[in-house]
């Protein structure tokens, strides 16, 4: 096996991990001007960004959107030079496919968590509706250090709320279970508000009236061609400013030495100065073990959502006049869909219209923490599945010219009760090793806004580290 120095003496710092996260973080590296290499296990970069066509006609076959109103994607975006890219939504009109109809997605609430029973329409039964009015008048809440955010706003608003609009809203995110789902983990700024104002629907109102004096913007934007071009761009800009990126190259180890860090990999040892973990929380557990038992134990208790996509392309002849207006639907699981999403791409999109115009695009999502038997049936099966739903749904009778089924396992992590605290037990744990971090979606929030400034806040650690010889050599123990 080589040996290959990597340049520790120089402060060079490996990034293991190719995603989003990875890439930001080396992005960022070499942007404060130091040398870096990037190691993929697999033979692309971008994990769950991923570029892809189906039919000749361009799509993506992962996240499709970047979260406009926090700053660092897009921030990422331009500064790799998709700016003249960016693309907002050609509509944001939205249903819920409940009760047997589509129903509009109501307007006026955070994450499903209305202020008040105003908006909701036929969404909820006239019992559900009464329920998310008596927040009111129940006393205001003590506060607490974490709850879940399903189980407190049916405390107060009721289940059908949860059930009907907040649990198929943060499915769309977390691919989770709102009854399990960490509020401080997942919406922070209604946690705040919730322990500042003691009712969700006063906590509410003051973000709506925080959100109405913020600069106006699109909620959410996407990039000509795909959100996938953006790793892509990313990859580019790294190697471009003098950076090493190594797909097909998997860590199986790490050893810290007195002047740094010993990656092990199939065919060589790298050493390097500083080290930057970007890995799924299992993978980062495993290379953890020997170095930080006490890291490596919490990260291996974060667990993960498995989930497949299904894109499907249908001459735009075959469903002339079938499809509503509009972006999609959502599906709340209390309904017994196997479907749990579907996004009318060729709508929501005009880079996907415009890139096959006698196509047209749409896809579903499939499973979620807990019920996910249904990601061991066949390609066929998935699609034929989605096919009956979307018939059930919309009247869809045309099949599709061709099919795609894109499998995220173990793609997403889960936020449950307890969650920042893990969190802060693992960086108290890693904090304590010479020159390495840890960034990424297990942490601190899943979408790309959120992992790339957790992928700077590790990068911006590293350097200050780097440059402070005391703290590069320190080797204080973990336990």
């Amino acid at each position: 096996m080589n040996v290959d120095h990597v340049g520790a003496s120089h402060g060079r710092v490996v990034v293991i991990g190719g995603g989003i996260a990875g890439l930001a973080a080396a992005h960022r590296v070499l942007r404060a001007g130091r040398a870096v290499t990037l190691l993929e296990a697999t033979g692309r970069v971008g994990g769950k960004l991923h570029a892809g066509e189906i039919a000749g006609a361009p799509v993506d076959l992962g996240a499709e959107s970047v979260l406009a109103r926090r700053p660092e994607g897009v921030d990422l975006a331009r500064a790799v030079g998709l700016g003249d890219r960016l693309r907002t939504p050609a509509t944001a009109t939205a249903a819920v496919w409940t009760r047997g109809a589509l129903r509009p997605m109501p307007k006026g609430h955070v994450m499903g968590v209305p202020g008040d029973a105003r908006g909701l329409g036929d969404l909820l039964s006239a019992e559900g509706l009464r329920a998310v009015g008596r927040d009111r008048e129940l006393p205001p809440a003590e506060p607490v250090d974490d709850v879940a955010i399903g189980a407190y706003v049916a405390e107060r608003m009721g289940r059908e709320i949860v059930d009907r609009l907040v649990e198929p809203l943060l499915g769309g995110v977390y691919a989770g279970d709102a009854y399990r789902i960490s509020m401080r983990a997942a919406v922070p700024k209604l946690f705040d508000a919730v322990r500042a104002h003691g009712t969700l629907s006063e906590a509410v109102h003051a973000l709506q009236s925080a959100a109405a004096q913020a600069p106006a913007g699109p909620v959410f934007m996407g990039v000509d061609g795909g959100v996938g071009r953006l790793p892509l761009a990313v990859a580019d800009a790294i190697t471009a400013q003098g950076g090493e990126i190594r797909t097909e190259t998997p860590v199986h180890g790490l050893t810290r030495r007195p002047d740094g860090w010993e990656i092990r990999t199939d065919r060589e040892v790298l050493h390097a100065g500083a080290v930057i973990l970007a890995t799924p929380a299992w993978s980062a557990s495993a290379l953890l073990a020997a170095e930080s038992p006490a890291a490596s134990a919490e990260l291996a208790a974060i667990e993960y959502a498995s989930m497949a996509l299904v894109t499907l392309a249908f001459r735009r002849a075959d469903i002339a006049g079938t499809l509503p207006a509009g972006s999609g639907f959502l599906v709340p699981p209390v309904d017994g869909r196997t479907i749990k999403a579907a996004t009318f791409s060729s709508q929501k999109w005009q880079w996907v219209a415009d890139g096959a115009d006698d196509l047209f695009v749409l896809r579903t999502s499939i499973g979620r923490y807990g019920d996910e038997e249904h990601l061991t049936w066949d390609d066929a099966d998935l699609v034929a599945a989605s096919l009956r739903d979307l018939g059930e749904a919309v009247g869809l009778a045309a099949k599709p010219v061709a099919s795609e089924v894109t499998r995220w396992i173990g793609g997403l992590p889960q936020y449950p009760v307890g969650h920042p605290a893990r969190v802060a037990r693992i960086r108290d744990a890693v904090g304590k090793l010479p020159a390495l971090r840890v960034c990424g979606a297990a942490y601190d929030g899943v979408g790309i806004p959120a992992v790339v400034a957790d992928a700077r806040r590790a990068a911006d650690e590293i350097d200050e580290i780097l440059a402070t010889p005391t703290l590069a050599r320190s080797t204080e123990s973990d336990e």
